[in-house]
């Protein structure tokens, strides 16, 4: 039985999907202390009773960022069958949805992100690593067992790679045909043989 989040508790899950939506849309640089607490409805001075420091709440706001685009992804891939096949289409039309590409604010965090990631501190940089090895896993989990690791890397890859390229051109028909064409070759590729 779950028993019922603290105010505190409460408090942090708010400032964290706050900070995971600016994050996303804004960037890391982005993501003001002040601008989060503001937005969440709190004074800037209870930032330290919930986070050592920025760096902190990044890593915490990208790991947020990352479970829920997740939980989505892994939705779309539930609705369907147990065949590899039909989840791995599943996940890559979701991944690579014309909603996906209007949507930066609250979809994958590293596919928003990517870029930016070198240039952060060790923590943001393990928690990124920790969201692309989850992408990773639940690609793999679609493919079976006929593809390896590699497989799913080469995967993941392209899923981040094609939703950045496609968000670059923009919500256009250049960008929607650029989805549209790696979607088929990724399922003509990868998919069910």
């Amino acid at each position: 039985m779950d028993t019922p989040l603290s105010r505190k508790e409460q408090t942090h899950d708010r400032i964290l999907d706050v900070a995971a939506g600016v994050m996303r849309a804004h960037g890391f640089d982005g993501v003001g202390v002040a601008d989060i607490m503001k937005r969440a409805g709190l004074t800037h001075g209870g930032f330290y009773a919930h986070f050592a420091s920025r760096d902190a709440l990044l890593a915490e706001a990208l790991e947020r960022a990352g479970h829920d685009s997740r939980s989505r992804l892994q939705r779309a891939i539930d609705k369907v069958g147990d065949a590899p096949g039909e989840r791995f289409r599943a996940l890559v039309e979701a991944y690579l949805s014309e909603r996906h590409l209007k949507s930066p604010d609250s979809g994958c965090p590293v596919a928003a992100l990517a870029s930016e990631m070198p240039r952060q501190s060790e923590a943001v940089r393990a928690a990124a690593a920790r969201r692309i090895a989850g992408l990773t896993d639940a690609v793999a989990a679609t493919l079976g067992t006929s593809r390896g690791r590699d497989d799913a890397a080469i995967v993941t890859s392209q899923l981040v790679g094609a939703l950045q390229t496609a968000r670059l051109l923009g919500d256009n028909a250049q960008g929607r045909r650029h989805l549209a064409a790696s979607r088929a070759f990724l399922l003509e590729r990868f998919g069910a043989h």
